[in-house]
């Protein structure tokens, strides 16, 4: 990783020395690149020394963008005449029948042309290409749109353009007629009702009985949605809290498992039973549970103590505990204390020697794969540390350098 970076910080460095290699060139050359067109003006710095003096004048200056020639620019006009053929269509399909809104434009797009509209009938279509839709009628208007292109570099070089186009109302299917319409006959009537208090709906329309209903407010289904939802999201939480907290409790009897079985161990090897043993260690939890907090395996060791006080015989309690420990270590040192009390102690001692050493072993392989884990983890924040770095550096080198 270390060289990782130091590879990356060699790469940037000799992209920055390049780029500022070119600059230097650049100036030395008395050679400025303009922006092409349409990339508006920049700005260059330099520092002017006079021949036969020593120091330095800083001068900042204004660069405009290229300018188009004279048969670049009626190229220009061409491409933009070519373009507001389809721009100003909109939602139309040809100029013969508009029935919907235009688009005209106050500015090319992506060019530097602006664009003054003249209309031959204002009372059919404003100046934006917005139908006037109460003047309109089934036979059709023609309207002549002229437009002035105008290039932004130079007010003297223009264009016209002109478009002939038929408007028209727009063609309704047949449930846009139906509801026009129904809104006309209601309006209609409310107009006419204007000077009462209350306006009763009518109970026909177009020629047929009708029922009037509110339409529903979905706020109570979005409530029912939103908390049905919240529900499943809390659930899948509990879920996942319940996973986390397995998970936790396997991680930390792993790592109680070695000291338990040390300290059977010791406790048997000192002369003591295993029912002595597994109390002796219980009372020493018991005493070092304010400091040391709630642990899993020791609490299920307690529930053994109960048990065999409650008339479980020993075997079948240590048989419990690892069924309820639910992890093989237990469950294998559960059977074997179950087993040596019903064929006898002898050899026990070590035997738990054996599985203390093997315990021990196990907990320096899963620390060192947790380090390992640890460490892979944290190659996802040193790289984006790393890109962070380069684009803090190279972003601003970029922005300077303008061609």
């Amino acid at each position: 990783m270390r060289l990782a970076a130091v590879g990356a910080a060699l790469v940037l460095g000799f992209i920055l020395s390049a780029s500022d290699y070119l600059q230097s060139r650049r100036a030395a050359d008395k050679v400025i690149l303009r922006n092409l067109q349409g990339k508006g003006s920049k700005k260059e710095e330099f520092q002017i020394k006079f021949q036969g003096e020593e120091e330095k004048t800083p001068i900042e200056i204004d660069i405009a963008e290229q300018q188009y020639s004279g048969e670049e620019i009626r190229e220009l006009f061409d491409r933009v005449s070519e373009q507001m053929d389809q721009f100003i269509l909109g939602r139309n399909k040809s100029f013969d029948r508009i029935e919907y809104d235009m688009e005209l434009p106050a500015k090319a797009p992506d060019e530097p042309v602006e664009i003054s509209w003249e209309l031959s009938r204002y009372d059919v279509m404003n100046i934006r290409g917005e139908l006037q839709r109460e003047n309109l009628n089934e036979e059709g208007t023609l309207v002549e749109l002229s437009a002035v292109f105008t290039y932004c570099e130079n007010i003297e070089e223009q264009a016209m353009y002109k478009r002939t186009v038929c408007v028209y109302p727009r063609t309704l299917s047949t449930e846009e007629e139906k509801r026009s319409r129904l809104r006309s006959e209601l309006q209609e009537q409310e107009e006419n009702s204007r000077t009462k208090r209350k306006w009763r709906l009518p109970d026909k329309l177009l020629g047929k009985e009708v029922s009037y209903y509110k339409k529903m407010n979905g706020r109570g289904l979005v409530l029912i949605a939103m908390a049905v939802l919240t529900g499943i999201l809390l659930y899948a939480l509990e879920i996942q809290n319940q996973g986390k907290e397995k998970e936790e409790r396997k991680r930390q009897m792993l790592l109680d498992y070695p000291e338990i079985v040390n300290k059977m161990t010791l406790f048997i090897g000192a002369g003591m039973t295993v029912k002595r043993a597994w109390r002796k260690i219980v009372e020493d939890y018991e005493r070092q549970k304010e400091l040391l907090g709630e642990r899993y395996a020791y609490e299920e060791m307690k529930k053994v103590c109960h048990e065999t006080e409650s008339g479980v015989t020993e075997a079948e309690s240590y048989e419990k505990f690892g069924r309820r420990c639910d992890i093989q270590v237990y469950i294998r040192f559960g059977a074997l204390l179950s087993q040596n009390l019903r064929k006898g102690t002898k050899g026990l001692t070590q035997i738990l020697k054996q599985e203390s050493l093997q315990a021990f072993e196990e907990r320096k392989a899963r620390a060192k794969r947790l380090g390992e884990e640890a460490g892979t983890k944290l190659l996802l924040p040193m790289f984006l540390m790393l890109a962070i770095v380069m684009v803090i550096v190279i972003v601003p080198a970029f922005l300077s350098v303008q061609i």
